[in-house]
This record gives structure tokens, sequence and C-alpha cells, in this order.
């Protein structure tokens, strides 16, 4: 962010040119000299431009608590507005010395006999710069002007530092002057110095004298003949030697040559992190950030009497000394300048790379040294005055390209000035800073609230007094109290270690140690308030005592506290201390020893003769006896035990002591531990000690961590975004959790519901859809036993994002901590993985990366990988023969030949087919730090960032190789596109011209993938496939035959089923869904729209479920969208009975006719094909939806759907899509009992396939063919070949990765090898089907399942997939779910085996339950596979209930009869035609209760154990069910079979009746 326009350093320059372009000229060009603090003279001209306004805008900025984007607006509006005068500076051959804050200072250096001339260019320059950028106009309605000063005469020059750190001063009398003139100026106003005036060509200038020998105010260049300005211009140019001489570049000093001699002088005036960063070859705009520091100005008044050199000299010692100490705490000089009073430092803690834990406690500790030493060892200052802030800042460039400089700007760099003359001659402090610091309250003092200028609210100020002991213990508590309403979660293991130090306590007699070791934020604290309330709940005196950094420090100060705790004086008034500690040592001390705890306790007892005689280590020695007596008496008495928190900010003698006392006493010690501190030498002996034990905290387990984030919100579950959110920022730490938690309350992005309300809500609105999908993938706990307690559930509001929520600043420190701790290359790799999102792959991640090789990036990301900050992706799976992504070999985008060969070394090159191989995919391990590193790039940066990613990613945004590529929405880019453009190629997003150039770069880069971009559409089939195609497949034998002798002629490379396999998954994952985000950030959210519809597409297609609607039970809805989407795609769908008659009619008779019609231009032809592919994906679902209800209505609707999409399939070019459709019209003819539609329909199907094998979704609808075979040989009863082909296809789904159609085929198949008594296999397809369904929700699966389940309960003589408890748990817990009370076939059949299931234990009152809701679902099935299944169970409850009448086991008598029995059975054979397979067993059963009609006897056990009896003999020797008949011949038995027992039935009901 060099400049608000976008400049930057180009990747090409030379390390010379780079730290040039930091440096002025006056270092640049400046010749060696003996002495590198030789004070050097010069005559210059000095320009000073102040922006007004700044100031007060920042504080604008600061009241509006919107810290992360105010530092971007500002860091954005100040570096665009101070790059246009840089720039017009340079143009007049100005030297940039510095910018500093808001001001920038310019020297021109001439000799004497030039200055007037030059006085002359620097005015002309001043007074331009006031016309073009004197007033900036900011949306915030804060103004920024310029008030700029001129002086000239002589400047004096010293370098300042060490070897290692330099700092150019430039100083004098008339750099006073400019600073005066600079003061003197009102905004928009030149004010030149009283030297500068008497200087100049005064004949030449209008002015007005404001002071006499101070200043004069410059108000024109008076034009006068023949007066010149360009000529004179030229004329100054001779005297500027190292003016540019090249138009494209502002300074000479970016053209030298390498010279190493140079570089190393440079080297030592730029900071040690940025010149990192510069060897590293990071790019200037990457350099910037937003990031929380710690500022620390240190001022320094010097007496007037004294003389430069020397004051020279003390600035030197002093500029030595501050740089070591602020060093050593982890901050940075960043740099010194004059004032007319004095000199000043400004020191800046937590730049990137340095960022520490504790800064403020090391910036407040290191200004309280600087302070004593310069008041102590500077002579001549006469006054020293330092002040601290600590906040959120800009931390980056600031310049043009040519002249730029590494700065710090925000609200806390104007308040830490102002604090220095507000608060003259102390150490001051802001509130933030006193609070971070977490220092002791008694080293600070309140100073009184002042007013400073531009800063309405500066808040309450302290005064630092320096890090001191104080007459007072540390206080008794630990850090966190133990929550009463809520346990410890997953904290057993560490509660039974401390349970193990008691009994070991107990029985051994012997001290015992338990450390408890974890990451800040892991519990540990929640961990001792624990065991400190069991401890004392069993009767041990606990001393709980936590310390702190400062703490350490203290000799013997953990001992002190503990020992005034059990003396119980920490806490009573000084003037009671003394008696206090007297009784307590009564009995216990000897009366002459009291004497020796006066210094320790504060006490004053009188100097016994014996204590006097002591020496310091004899006192030392005694004292510690004197504790090991009084803790060993009292241990008789009471167990004790010590609670330290943070007990490595425990002093060494504390660690010596403990360990003798662990030794010696049978005390027992818990303490807890940071791992990133390095112990001393006595606390690493007593962690070695056997009776010490080493505890690591784990992390908490995912069901704690969101069972705590439901404590922490006060709601019973939580939606499933809101659980993403929380676990990949958590890592399991519950600190993380709590903190995240408050902040979303805080920031009010979260809506609560009454949990009852909401379930009495009716849900029929698109609206409440979301919100439907959201509770079905809720985290939920129970709710507590009170019953009159209001129970709430929580979902994010819908215009929030939690990706984009920002860190609290907590949780954002604690990562940046982290992310400071790696090295400047890891650093910058991590920021750019944190922009491509959690996950990231390497060669998107090179991209981001300029001038890294593979080999560079590699050793960084193994080196990442090493620490665990990053980690391999499913590195554990296989590496795939293939590359996962690739884009398809047709082109995506249009190109021209010239910009194919401009992109040959582009990694997005389509011909090079760029790969993305899964183990090459990483994320990260760290918690916190993809956020917190995101957050650290400026906004600009951002979104070039994002836009980099976008332009990488769109070109592999499509269908994988395998697939041939193409849109996840058919033909999706044709069918939202319009062909006007006069290019050829359309625009993705419209843009407006807002005089962006980020925008013009979005709008040059990013556009809609255009609708004359080519696919691979099969216009011509390969040779092999039209010597295939002749021959045409009739029946499923020659179907079956054909598809066999093809497997068998192919070798395998070329085998359909080890073709390339599908990686649509990598390319949602790492494309698509990413490609939205950026999309969205870069704020063109029409593409982002684009991608997330192509997102959700192939999320549908990966999950094989084209219905959301319809599988959560939105019946209702889910005709009214579809209905919607076919208006939308010009196809509209009758309302009404008559609308449905007259729409049947066009569509047979205009459809026809359409189809004669010749195709229209390729290009509306395309978005035509786009359109039907949409309108049969419509229709579709219409017909399935109208196919759930059993009434004549429905059926009208349904059958006009299934005419439509067929009409609409043929008029498509995707024999595949035809396919489909016939298998799915075959589905519903068989449905409805339609016996001739379905079967044609079915060869229709067989016929078409052959023309579609070569391709993925060819193969898609073969496996979708085969398995409507098998479903009709099940049908018809055809098992074992039902059984060939339904293995045969589920290897087909398996391979092409289609769950939906899998678990289809796996129903089929168990119904098969269930009906064969196959129960083995049965068992075997059932654990198929459950490692299928049981990852996701799928409701209806699960119902599927569980229902096979019962059928293997009930006749499977002893196999066993779940038990009955289980099944009947889940039909108990969603039998009241609209998705299952929309699926009466389902239901049917489970009602149905659970009143069989209750029947056989004689439980007959559940057996009513059951077999009444089956009742009232039979009138709504239909004759598919379910139905009929149901409708058959449904049949053995009713002919079992009819025995069981006369017995009085019913508790309501039920009134069936015989007859009404038999209408049941009419109903089964006239409805379910479609279904012979189950009809012979149907008959069995209808003449058992011809037989009860008759009075006959009928046998329970025929009726629950139909294996046992008779239908063994239907599968074997049924007659029109033998397996080596013909289809055709089967087919015509079958249909006059049902015929004639149709016929049969109605005179057997008859002769029943009579």
């Amino acid at each position: 962010m060099a400049t608000g326009k976008g400049v930057a350093a180009p990747p090409l320059w030379p390390v010379e040119a780079r730290l040039a372009a930091l440096l002025p000229d006056l270092l640049v060009f400046r010749k060696p000299r003996g002495s590198e603090h030789e004070l050097a003279t010069a005559q210059g001209v000095l320009l000073g431009v102040h922006v007004t306004g700044f100031t007060a805008l920042m504080d604008r900025f600061s009241l509006s608590c919107k810290s992360e984007h105010d530092m971007d607006t500002l860091a954005h509006i100040f570096s665009y507005y101070i790059s246009d005068i840089v720039e017009h500076v340079l143009c007049f051959g100005g030297d940039i010395l510095n910018i500093t804050g808001n001001v920038l200072l310019a020297l021109w250096t001439v000799e004497q006999n030039q200055l007037s001339d030059i006085i002359t260019l620097v005015a002309k320059c001043s007074l331009e710069i006031q016309e073009k950028f004197g007033i900036y106009h900011t949306r915030e309605g804060q103004d920024l002007q310029l008030k700029i000063g001129l002086s000239a005469g002589r400047i004096s020059q010293v370098i300042v530092g060490d070897e290692q750190r330099q700092y150019l001063l430039v100083t004098g009398r008339d750099v006073d002057g400019v600073q005066l003139a600079q003061r003197l100026a009102q905004a928009n106003e030149i004010v030149l110095s009283w030297n500068c005036w008497k200087l100049c060509e005064q004949y030449m200038f209008e002015v007005e004298i404001m002071r006499e020998d101070e200043a004069v105010k410059l108000r024109d260049m008076r034009i006068i003949d023949p007066f010149d300005f360009d000529e004179h211009f030229y004329k100054c140019l001779d005297y500027l030697p190292h003016y540019r001489t090249s138009a494209d570049i502002l300074r000479t000093a970016l053209e030298l040559d390498p010279d190493s001699a140079l570089e190393q002088t440079l080297r030592k005036h730029i900071m040690k992190n940025l010149l990192k960063k510069i060897d590293e070859g990071q790019p200037m705009e990457y350099i910037s950030e937003f990031r929380t520091v710690t500022m620390v100005l240190v001022s320094l008044e010097f007496h007037k009497t004294a003389w430069m050199l020397h004051l020279c000299h003390l600035i030197q010692e002093a500029a030595l000394y501050i740089s070591t100490v602020i060093e050593k705490g982890g901050g940075q000089l960043s740099r010194i300048f004059m004032s007319e009073t004095g000199c000043m430092f400004l020191c800046v803690f937590g730049l990137p790379g340095d960022k520490k834990p504790d800064e403020c406690a090391h910036a407040l500790e290191s200004s309280f040294s600087i302070f004593s030493f310069c008041w102590e060892n500077l002579a001549e200052t006469k006054l020293v005055s330092i002040s601290i802030t600590s906040g959120p800042v800009f931390c980056g460039m600031v310049g043009a390209v040519a002249r730029h400089e590494y700065t710090v700007i925000g609200p806390k760099v104007s308040l830490v000035a102002r604090m220095i003359t507000a608060y003259p001659g102390l150490v001051s402090c802001d509130e933030v800073t006193y609070l971070r610091s977490m220092l002791p309250a008694y080293n600070f003092k309140k100073l009184p609230e002042k007013m400073m200028k531009n800063i309405s609210n500066p808040g309450k100020m302290y005064e630092y007094l320096g890090h001191r002991r104080c007459i007072m213990f540390g206080k008794r508590h630990l850090a966190r109290e133990r929550n009463k309403n809520h346990s410890l979660l997953d904290r057993e293991k560490e509660l039974e270690a401390f349970r193990m130090a008691q009994q070991g306590s107990l029985h051994q007699k012997k001290g015992q140690a338990v450390l408890y070791e974890g990451e800040k934020g892991c519990g540990k604290s929640q961990l001792l308030a624990e065991i400190n309330f069991l401890a004392q709940k069993e009767g041990h005196r606990v001393l709980p005592l936590k310390l702190k950094e400062a703490d350490s420090k203290q000799c013997f100060y953990a001992i002190q506290t503990l020992m005034a705790i059990f003396f119980e004086i920490d806490m009573c008034p000084a003037y009671y201390r003394q008696e206090r500690l007297h009784k307590q040592l009564h009995g216990m001390v000897e009366e002459p020893l009291h004497c020796l705890f006066n210094d320790l306790f504060f006490v004053k007892f009188p100097l016994s003769f014996k204590v006097s005689h002591m020496d310091d280590l004899t006192r030392q020695k005694k004292v510690k006896a004197c504790f090991f007596q009084v803790l060993q008496k009292a241990m008789r008495e009471t167990p004790l035990i010590f609670l330290i928190d943070e007990a490595q900010y425990m002093d060494a003698a504390s660690w010596e002591f403990l360990g003798t006392l662990l030794s010696s006493v049978p005390i027992i010690m818990v303490m807890t531990l940071t791992p990133t501190f390095t112990l001393c030498g006595w606390a690493q002996h007593f962690l070695q000690s056997p009776q010490a034990i080493f505890v690591p905290i784990s992390k908490l387990a995912t069901t704690s961590l969101l069972r705590m984030a439901c404590w922490e919100l006060g709601v019973v579950s939580i939606p499933q975004e809101l659980q993403i959110y929380l676990l990949r920022r958590c890592f399991g730490n519950p600190l993380y959790c709590e903190v995240l938690c408050q902040d979303l309350l805080s920031k009010n992005i979260l809506l609560f519901h009454d949990l009852q309300k909401e379930e009495e809500e009716e849900n029929s609105k698109w609206e409440t859809l979301s919100a439907n999908a959201m509770k079905s993938t809720m985290y939920s706990i129970s709710p507590a036993s009170s019953e009159d307690q209001e129970l709430y559930v929580c979902t994010v509001k819908d215009d929030v994002n939690l990706d984009t929520v920002l860190l609290p600043p907590l949780l954002k420190e604690i990562a940046v901590n982290q992310l400071d701790q790696l090295s400047p290359g890891e650093q910058l790799l991590v920021k750019c993985a944190a922009v491509i999102g959690h996950s990231f792959h390497i060669d998107l991640l090179q991209h981001l990366l300029p001038g890294w090789g593979k080999n560079k990036l590699l050793q960084v990301l193994r080196a990442l990988v090493d620490i665990h900050v990053l980690r391999w992706c499913s590195k554990s799976q296989d590496l795939p023969a293939e590359p996962i992504l690739m884009p398809s070999s047709i082109e995506i985008i249009e190109q021209t030949k010239e910009e194919r060969k401009s992109d040959a070394g582009s990694p997005l090159r389509l011909q090079e087919e760029l790969s993305l191989p899964q183990t090459e995919v990483l994320e990260f391990g760290v918690p916190l730090l993809q956020e917190a590193a995101w957050e650290l790039w400026p906004k600009a940066q951002q979104t070039a960032l994002h836009l980099e990613c976008a332009w990488f990613l769109r070109d592999l945004a499509c269908r994988c190789g395998s697939c041939h590529g193409g849109d996840f929405v058919p033909f999706h880019r044709f069918a939202i596109c319009s062909t006007k453009s006069s290019s050829g190629t359309s625009r993705f997003c419209s843009y407006k011209d807002t005089g962006s150039i980020l925008t013009q770069v979005i709008t040059d880069k990013l556009q809609l993938p255009s609708p004359q971009d080519s696919f691979q559409f099969q216009t011509k089939s390969p040779r092999s496939q039209e010597a295939f195609t002749r021959e045409h497949c009739r029946t499923e034998e020659e179907f079956l035959d054909q598809l066999n002798r093809k497997l068998a002629q192919t070798s395998p490379e070329k085998d359909m089923l080890t073709t390339k396999p599908c990686h649509c998954k990598e390319v949602l994952k790492l494309v698509l869904s990413p490609l939205t985000q950026h999309c969205l950030v870069i704020g063109e959210t029409t593409c982002a729209f684009y991608y997330l519809l192509e997102a959700a597409a192939a999320s549908l297609d990966l999950s094989d479920n084209y219905m959301v609607c319809f599988n959560m039970g939105q019946i209702t809805l889910a005709k009214n969208l579809a209905r919607q989407a076919l208006r939308l795609l010009k196809r509209n769908f009758p309302w009404t009975w008559f609308g449905v008659i007259f729409q049947t009619f066009l569509e047979k008779c205009w459809r026809s006719c359409s189809l004669s019609q010749p195709p229209d231009n390729p290009s509306e032809n395309k978005k035509k094909l786009a359109i039907l592919q949409q309108q049969v994906q419509c229709l579709s679902l219409l017909w399935q939806l109208y196919n759930l209800e059993a009434t004549a209505s429905s059926r009208r609707f349904a059958y006009l759907a299934t005419v439509m999409q067929e009409n609409s399939a043929k008029e498509s070019a995707s024999e595949a899509q035809v396919v489909s459709t016939y298998v799915a019209l075959s589905q519903f003819s068989q449905n409805m009992g339609d016996k001739e539609k379905w079967l044609h329909c079915e060869q229709m199907a067989i016929q078409k396939n052959s023309l579609c094998w070569f391709s993925r979704e060819g193969l898609l609808a073969t496996a979708q063919l085969m398995q409507a075979l098998a479903y009709t040989k099940l049908c018809l009863g055809h098992l074992d070949f039902s059984i060939r082909l339904g293995f045969q296809a589920r290897e087909i789904c398996r391979h092409l990765k289609k769950p939906a159609l899998e678990n289809l085929v796996l129903s089929v198949l168990f119904r098969s090898a269930f009906l064969k008594k196959k129960f083995d296999l049965c068992v075997h397809v059932l654990e198929s089907q459950w490692a299928l369904i049981s990852q996701g929700h799928d409701v209806l699966g699960l119902a599927c399942f569980y229902s096979a389940c019962l059928d293997l309960l009930l006749y499977g003589k002893g196999w066993l997939c779940r038990p009955f408890g289980e099944c009947l748990h889940f039909i108990q817990h969603y039998e009241h779910s609209c998705i299952l009370n929309s699926q009466s076939n389902v239901m049917l059949g489970v009602h149905s085996s659970l009143a069989m299931w209750f029947a056989q234990d004689s439980q007959w009152k559940l057996f009513e339950h059951h077999f009444s809701k089956a009742r009232q679902l039979v009138k709504r099935t239909n004759a598919s596979l379910f139905g009929s299944h149901g409708f058959v169970r449904f049949l053995e409850c009713h002919v079992l209930m009819l025995q069981k009448i006369p017995q009085g086991v019913f508790t309501h008598t039920p009134s069936e009869t015989p007859r009404q029995t038999l209408k049941y059975f009419k109903e089964f054979f006239s409805r379910c035609v479609t279904c012979p397979v189950y009809h012979q067993w149907v008959s069995e059963l209808k003449a058992s209760v011809m037989r009860y009609g008759k009075r006959e006897s009928m046998s329970l056990t025929n009726i629950i154990r139909p294996f046992d009896t008779c239908l063994t003999r239907i599968w074997i020797e049924g007659e029109f069910l033998e397996e080596n008949n013909s289809f055709e011949g089967n087919l015509q038995r079958f249909v006059r079979v049902a015929d004639v027992k149709e016929n049969k039935d109605e005179e057997e009901i008859q002769e029943c009746i009579c």
C-alpha cells in the first residue's frame, strides 16, 4: 500500500533500488566520512508540508468503534493523499527526508549562491501543491488541508546509532525555522521563515509580513516579463545533480548500479524486520498490515545553551541506550526526529515479526528504565517525558513508488504525541496499556484528565511509577471461579491424576505434586477451581494462589504469599497483622525467633539476641526450617493442598523451597504451567522428582465444546454453520469458545427463538425451509430439569456471514503472537494461505507468492507442517492415479491465439491440464491463525489477492475431465447469458465505472463464462461407438449380453469401469466454494451467485440428490417451487383438472409438430438445450411429488408431468437424458399399475441406452436402467436375475460415486435376497446400505433401512442386522417428521411390521396402535414395490387380527369382518397388478380368510411365519415365477394370470358373502 493508487515497487527491482526507495538522496549519495557521527553542514531549502485535519479525522474514526475498518480507511486516505504530494515534490527535484506522522519534510541541497533560484522553484512547487491538493474532501465530512512552511540556509546533518542500526538527523536553526513556519501557517497557507525571505528574490513574491524577524506569508508569485518559469525550472535542474534522467522513474537513486558497500550502508538505516522481508523478496504491497501495537514516545528537551555538537553526542548516547532497552523487550526504535525544543524517539512494540506476549508490560518497564537513565546520565537534559499508548494501527508503506517510508498510522499515534505535551516530565500511559499490562495497580497513579487538541475522548490516563515492592501480599484467589450451574467437561483423566495424588499422600505419607501443562485457554484455571471445590468438600485446607509475570522477579514471593495465606494475615488490616501472626506462631515457633518474619510479613517483632547474631544466610535457613516445622504440624491436623496457577512465573527460591518441602512433608501441590516458558533449574529439578506427576491437558472433544457453546449462549441447540464457525476457530480450546460466544452476543448477530413456539409453527414457506434444513443438522443438548424454564434455540441472522466476522481482540492477539514466531517467509506463506481459506492447494498458493519456486514453497511448507502450523489434507487416503482437477480439453473461456501465447507461462493455461493432486492440499492446524492472518491484510490488498484467487480458479470451475467438463447446472452459462455483445463475449457481471482502479481490474479479469464457449457435444460418435450402435438391443437379455460382451472385449485400460475417476468433489471443495467466497469479498455478488449456484448443483450432484424440498417433506412447497421454476423456463404447468386435460392434448399434438421443426442457430440452440435440461428436472420432480398422493386428481397431474418430461427429453440433444427419462416413466407406470406403459418405456430405455455408453453421463443412465431392470425382475419374481442385475448396477454406482442411486439398488437387492431366503446376503446388503446412509441425515433412507431390518427380524430365522430397540427408537423419534409423513408407502410397511412384532410378543395394545396407523395409510399407497410390500404386511396383520378377535385380546373390539377384509384383498389385486411377486402369498392369505368365513380353523404359524409353510412352495414351484422362462412369456403369463385372478376373486367374494 505504498500509494492509494495501488502503485507498488516492481518485482524486478534489485535490492539496492528497494532500499533506496525507503531512504532520502541525502543518505543514498552521501560521501563516506572518517567518522559516521561527524556533524556535516550544507546549504539548502527546506519544505515542510503539514496535513491538518488528519488528527480530527482519526478522532472521528476512534469514536465509531470499528477499529479494523477505520484503520483501513484512514491509511487509504492518507496514503492516497500523501503519495500525490510526494510525486509532485520529486518532480520539482526535492529530496523527501521523512514522512513523520502527518508531516512531510523535503530538502533541496544546493550551493549558497543558488539558494535564491531554488527558493523560487520551491515556492512554485508549494503554490502548485496548494492549488492541486490544498483541500481533500473525505466522505466522513472531515476535510484534509495543507499548511506549508519554507526555510532556507545552513542545514546540519548527523548520523547517530551503532554499526547495526543508524538514524539520520537533520538539525539546525533553519530546521527549527521550517517547523515554526508550519506552526504559524493556517490551513491552505504557505509561510516562509524570515531567513528564507531574506535569501529569496523578494520582488517575485506577493507576501504578507506576519511577524517581524519571524515569518512572512506567501500569497502568490508575480508574473514579471520576461520571466519564464520553464526556463527558470531548467536552469535550476543544473543545480540538482541527482535529478531524474528518465521520464519513467522519478529518482536517479533507483537506477544505481549494484554496489555491495552502498547496500551495507543503506541497510543500517532500515528496521530489521523490514530488512528481512526485503531480503525475502516480498513485494512492498505485501508488507503493510493492520495490527495492535504499543507505542512509546520519548521526548528529550535540552537547555538552549547547549552546543550543537554536544547535543548530537547526547542524542547518540540516548539512542544507543533506548534501542538496547527497547529491543530487549521486543520493540524497535522506529525513528528519531528533531523538534523545536529537543529530540523525540518513537519506539514501537509488536511490529510484524516482533509480537510477544505482555508487550505492554515490557513497554512500561522499558520506558521507566529509559526515563531514569535520561535524567541521571544526560547532563544537558531539561525535561524527559515519555508517553505510552496501545491500540490498532496501520503498519506499512506510505508514499509513492519512488519514495516511501514504513510508518504507523492510527488514532493512538496521535494520542501518544498529545500526551507528551499534556503530561510533561512523566511516564504516562493510556487506560488500554494500563489494563493490558496486567501489572499491579500500586505501580500506577491515576492522572487528571486534560483537554487534548482534536481528541474528544482521550480516556483515563495513568502515570507509571515503576515496578516496586509494595507492602502487600499476593491475593488468595484463582483466575476462574467454579461454574455452579454446569459441570466440568472432558477432564476426567486430569481429575483422576489429582485423586491418585490424594491416595498417594494418604497411604505413602509422602508429598505429591500434580503439574498440569497446557496452552493458554485450555482450561487450566477452571480445572484448579474444580479441584479447589472438591478438596474443600472433602475437608482439605486449600491455599490458592495465582502468579503473574512480575512475581518471578521477586525472590521468595510465592512462598511469602502462600505462608501469609496460611497464617491468615494476607487479608487482615496492617495494624492487626502482627497480633494475628503472633497467635498463629504461638506454640509452634519459639518466641525469640518471631522477629525472623519482620521483613517477610511486614511486622515489627522485637529483635532478639539470638537472631541478632545470625548472618543473612543463617536467617534464611532458619525461616525455611520454621516453615517446615509449622507445615508438618498443620498436616497432622488437616490435609493441606497448595494450588498455584501459572506456576511458570514462580521465582527460583520458591521452587527450591517447594522441592525440599515435597520430599519432607506429605503435602499435595497442584500447579498449572504454560509450555512456552523456559523454567529455571530448580523448577526442572522439581519436575524430575518421582513424587511429581506431569499431566498434559487435552483438548475438549467436539461434543463437549458444542455443549459448552450452548451453555455460554443460553440455548439448547445451535445451527450447523455456528458449529463449523466454533470448531474451526476453537480446536478444542474452551477459552476460545467462551470468548467467541461472548463476542457473537456483543455483536448482536444471533437470533434467539423460543423452542416451544418454534415447534408449534407450521413451516410451509420458502423462508422457513433453510431454517428447517438447519434444524436437521443442529447440535442439541438436554435441557435442564426445571419444568418452568424457558428453552431457546439460536440461529444466525440472514445477512451475516460468519466467515467474515472479525476475531475478538484477545484471540487475535494470541494468534498474531503465534504468527510472529515464524520466519518472514513462513509468515508470508501463512498470510497468503489465509486469503485462500481454511484449506488450500499449493498451486494456488504459489500463484499468490511472486518469485517463489516450487522447491522453496515445498521447503517452507514442510517446515510449517513439522511445527503443526499446517497439515496435509486426506494424507491417509490413496493417491489418485489421475489428476484431480483438470479442465476439459475444450477451452471454457474464449481466448485468441495472441492471448494463449501470452499465457504460455501461466498456470491457468488449459492446454497444460493443471492438476491439483489430493496430497497437495493443506489446511491450517493451529486455531485462529487463518482468521488472524487474513485480518492483517489491508482491505485493498485483501481485495487484490482475492481477485487473483478468483482469476486463478475461474477456468477450473467446471466438471472434471472424466465428466467431460461443462457446467454443473446443465448449460448454465447459456441459460443466463445473452449473446448481444458485439464482441461475441458477454460479461459475467455488469460493472459501473466508479473510478476505482481495482474495479477496472476486476472488470478486466472476472467475466461471465461466455455463451460462445464450446462444450464437448457428441455430434460425431467414435468409430467403435458407431460399430457398436449398429447392434440394437431389443430385450433385457440381449442388453445384458451386449453389455457383458463389451466389457469382456475391452482392454483394462479402456474398460468403462476403469476410466478416469470423477474428481468433481475436489472441484467443489477447492474451486467452486472458495470461488464464491472470493467473489463475495471483492464485492462481485453477481459472480458469487453464479458460482454459488454451481456449488449447490455440484453438492446435489455429488450427494445424488436433486430434490431438497421433496426430501425434507415440504411437498406443497416443492410443488410451488417446481411450478415457479417451470414458469421461469417458459413452460407453464396447469393448476386445474380442466387445464390438465387441455395441456395433455396440446402436449400430444403441438409438441409432436414442434419436434419436426428445424433447429435454430447454434447459439440459440445451446440456450434452448439449457432450458430443456432444466425443464426435464422440474417435470421429473413434479410427477414424483404428485405420485405421493393416491387421489385421481394427483394421478392426472402426475401423468401430464410425465408426458411433458418425455417431450422435453426427446427435444433435447442428450441421449442419456432420454434414457433417464424413459427409466423414470417406466417407474411411474409401474407405480400406477399401467402394465403396457411400464414395459414399453423399459424397452425404449434399453434401445436408447446403446447410444450413450461412452460417456460418464451415459454410464449413469446405464446404471439407472440396470436398477430399473432389477426392480422389474423383482416385481415379476425373477429373483436370481434381479440379484445379478443389482450387483452389476451397484458396481457402476460405486464407480460413479452416486450414493442415492446405490442405495436404491441395495434396496432392490435386499428385497430380492430376502424373498430368496438368502439371509446372510441380506445382512451384507444392509451393512453396505448403513455405510451409505449413516454418514448423512437421510431420514427417508434410514426409514427404508430400518423397515428392512424389521423384516429380517420377523422372518430372518435368527439373522440380525439391527436390534428391535434401535429400530423402534428411530421410528418413535421421526414418526411425526414431515419427511416420513409424506412417504405413505414406506410407513405402511414400517407400522405393519411393528404391529406383527408386537403380536409375536402378545403386546396387543401396541399391535392395535400400529395397526390403526397402517390402516390410515393403506389408502394413500400405490403399486410401487414399497407400497405393495407394505400392503402385504398390512394384510398379514388384518388376517391375524381376525383370528384373535374371538380370543378377546384387544382392548377395543375391532369391527372387522371377513367381508371387509376381502375388500382389502380385492383392492390389492386391482392396485398392485404390476407387482405379482406377492400375488401367490396374498392368494394364500385370502384363502385362509375365506376358510375363516366358512368357520374353518386357521393356523397362526402360517400367518406369522410364512416362510416355514406355503411361501417356500411359492418361490420354488410357482408356475408363473420360473426363472428359466423368457421375459415375454413371463409377461404374457403374468397378464393372463392377473386377469383370471381378478375374475376369480370377484366370484369368491360373492360366494363368501352369500
